[in-house]
């Protein structure tokens, strides 16, 4: 109330029509020096809200200041940088006789004079925001100006105030905004800022992105750019604060400013004997860095350093700081040095948590990423992030899914133990081995194909995907199918055994060099200590082969036939629910030349990684066979002695009826408006993802079901 200048009414409210004009007292400080405010009518108030009458306190409010410069009403600061009530100033008897010619229309007005004014009762000056409160309230009952209602008791049941009755201190929102952590109002301070002129500077900064010589990714991006610097307003370049850089401008006594980068130089153009006082604000902390691309390498010094690194090829930041310092940066380098200071911008997700929500300390989801390194590791953590990293999309940071990845690198790190233990290291190095064997043939072919699609995914930003394309490679190619096809012939003759050496040396050293960038600390652990090296991991060239170069055909033909043939058996076992330690025959029919010739130089592999005791040829499979496709004939698993035909389908048919209840549930969660509407968007994410996973699981059953149908 101190600070009021007026108090507002809509205009179309025809209660307050016959006082608008009028002026009403401000129930607060010494009787004699109380001031009467005008009523006035604006737009702002809501008739329908509350009494429908606001009282337009200028200097402390968002709302009320626009009122109050609509209206010319004086805008009173009562309160200081501390928000305790001002104690500066005059005495409050000369403040409030001014305030009230003022409002009387007897004096007139500007900033500077409504700045230095007190309005603050003596009593009330130098209290804390929260203690002024009490104080009015109580001086506004003691008065016999408050509402009373009865008082509820105290925990003895005393009612707490004389006669039952307390002041009608009424709950109900409000308009100000509350803080995010400390939950108390938020209380403006109206004060004098620097701005910059934005409009002499934004063109520079649009036309570098819509000419190319900037590329912002992903592509959408460049629409939020543009819109926001298309309606760029004024940029407010000072903060109230004890630290950063201080505002380069100096003030004589009669208020003449002087921007100069010292305070000598200030001086001088002030005149000699000019008394200056240096303005106290700092500036922004996103101007002082808006400079970063060039103030970082020595500017405004021609330095070796600046003519080598700017500008720069990629700026990579997330995608909430486009505003605030990606653009900052293109139309601060455009202006000093008329450059632009990176070629691309690439803006990757936010970092949310599991379920998708942003991360924030008052709802408790915040992951501290030195715990999560502290148990998984780095390179986990890295790996995840990566994996993660779709152009555009949020990263949902799943602590099962970090330590998914840390067994990855356990993974890696057990087949270099493997490798180890047959000697591997041990073979002569070579820059390119020649291998003979098909196997050996292949996996150089795997490891052309892999570099090709993670250099082709590094080019384009697609981090998720190279990260992807090595996690499938490694693991699977390498650590599990190689690792476990190489087994004989690190058992064979000398020949077979040295080639096998070689080129698991050469393969495992591509994986290395190929983690590099997304794992670099277990790489470059096991770069060392697997052998003798002219330099450490970080300085290796990267690998230029091509699969022109590697993939021989035949070879990789062969060995994918292999593969896929042992992922058909051990899918069909596991559907039927066939013991996983238990051997079964097989049959086969009409299996061209390829596929017998890739049977019988891969036979011993494939029974025991199957689990397959046996091929026979037939002319037709019996009932109660499994069949299994693949190129260039069939096979077919004999499974009715060995599985309970009934039984396995009276089990999946149990659990499709189950799913077909949940998958009923999902459906309708999504199709419901109401659900869509409502929910948290990463609670509709999740019932999304839930329902596709659960779609997947009910073909899968539906397709054993259907293989069950056959056997009988």
């Amino acid at each position: 109330m101190l600070g009021d200048g007026a108090v507002a009414v809509h205009p179309s409210d025809e209660r307050y029509a016959p006082i608008v004009g009028k002026l009403c007292e401000i129930p607060v400080g010494p009787k004699e020096h109380r001031r009467l405010i005008p009523i006035i009518t604006d737009e702002y108030p809501d008739p329908d809200f509350g009494s429908g009458a606001v009282k337009i306190t200028g200097a402390h409010d968002f709302n009320d200041y626009q009122v109050a410069k609509r209206g010319n009403i004086p805008m009173y600061n009562l309160m200081d940088t501390r928000a305790h009530m001002r104690s500066d100033g005059k005495a409050y008897a000369e403040e409030a006789a001014v305030a009230q010619a003022i409002a009387n229309g007897e004096q007139g007005f500007d900033e500077a004079m409504i700045a230095a004014m007190n309005l603050v009762p003596d009593e009330y000056r130098g209290l804390d925001r929260f203690e002024a409160r009490k104080r009015v309230v109580a001086d506004i009952t003691a008065e016999g100006l408050a509402v009373m209602v009865p008082a509820p008791p105290n925990d003895e049941g005393e009612v707490c105030f004389d006669g039952g009755m307390m002041p009608f201190v009424e709950s109900k929102p409000i308009m100000q905004p509350f803080g995010d952590r400390s939950k108390v109002v938020i209380e403006p301070l109206l004060t004098d800022q620097w701005f910059v002129d934005t409009d002499k500077i934004v063109g520079p900064a649009l036309d570098a992105v819509r000419n190319g010589d900037t590329k912002i990714l992903p592509e959408r991006e460049e629409k939020v750019y543009f819109h926001w610097l298309d309606n760029i307003e004024p940029w407010c370049i000072s903060r109230q604060l004890w630290w950063g850089h201080q505002i380069p401008v100096w003030f004589d006594a009669d208020g003449n400013q002087y921007c100069a980068p010292t305070e000598a130089e200030a001086k001088a153009m002030a005149g000699d004997g000019m008394k200056l006082t240096r303005d106290p604000d700092v500036l922004d902390t996103w101007f002082s860095s808006g400079l970063w691309p060039i103030g970082t390498l020595g500017w405004p010094e021609d330095t070796p350093e600046l003519r080598k690194y700017f500008p720069t090829s990629d700026l990579i930041t997330g995608t909430d700081i486009l505003f605030f310092w990606v653009a900052r940066m293109m139309m601060m380098q455009l202006s000093v040095v008329n450059q632009v200071p990176f070629k691309t911008v690439y803006l990757h997700g936010l970092v949310r948590d599991a379920k998708g929500k942003k991360m924030s300390k008052s709802t408790g989801n915040v992951v501290d990423p030195l715990d999560l390194i502290d148990e998984y590791g780095a390179d986990a953590l890295r790996f995840t992030n990566a994996a993660m990293a779709s152009l555009g999309g949020a990263l949902k940071l799943d602590t099962q899914r970090i330590a998914g990845y840390r067994n990855f690198g356990t993974k890696l790190w057990n087949a270099m133990r493997f490798a180890e233990m047959n000697d591997v290291f041990s073979a002569p190095a070579t820059t390119l081995p020649q291998p003979q064997h098909t196997l050996n043939k292949w996996i150089m072919g795997e490891v052309a194909k892999v570099r090709q699609e993670v250099d082709a995914a590094l080019e384009t930003y697609r981090f998720n995907d190279a990260a992807s394309a090595l996690y499938v490679f490694v693991w699977g190619k390498v650590c599990d199918w190689y690792v476990e096809f190489s087994k004989p012939l690190l058992q064979d003759d000398d020949a077979a055994k040295a080639e096998t050496q070689e080129t698991m040396k050469w393969v495992l050293d591509q994986c290395l060099i190929l983690l590099h960038p997304i794992m670099p600390f277990i790489t470059e652990e096991l770069w060392g200590v697997s052998g003798d090296r002219d330099k450490m991991l970080i300085h290796a060239d990267w690998p230029a082969y091509t699969t022109a170069n590697l993939v021989d055909r035949a070879a990789d033909h062969e060995m994918n036939w292999v593969i896929g043939l042992i992922e058909s058996i051990r899918s069909a076992r596991a559907q039927m629910h066939v013991p996983a330690g238990l051997k079964v025959p097989m049959l086969f029919s009409d299996l061209d030349a390829n596929g017998q010739t890739a049977w019988a130089q891969n036979e011993i592999l494939i029974k025991r990684l199957a689990r397959v005791d046996s091929l026979t040829e037939v002319d037709s499979f019996p009932k109660g066979c499994v069949t299994i496709a693949a190129e260039g004939g069939s096979f077919g698993l004999p499974l009715a002695d060995i599985i309970d035909i009934n039984e396995e389908k009276a089990r999946l048919q149990k659990t499709l009826d189950k799913l077909g209840k949940e998958l009923g549930g999902l459906r309708g969660r999504l199709n419901n408006p109401k659900f869509a509407a409502s929910a948290p968007p990463e609670v509709v994410e999740e019932t999304r993802a839930n329902l596709a996973a659960r779609e997947e699981e009910n073909a899968t059953l539906k397709e054993a079901l259907a293989r069950l149908e056959e056997l009988g």
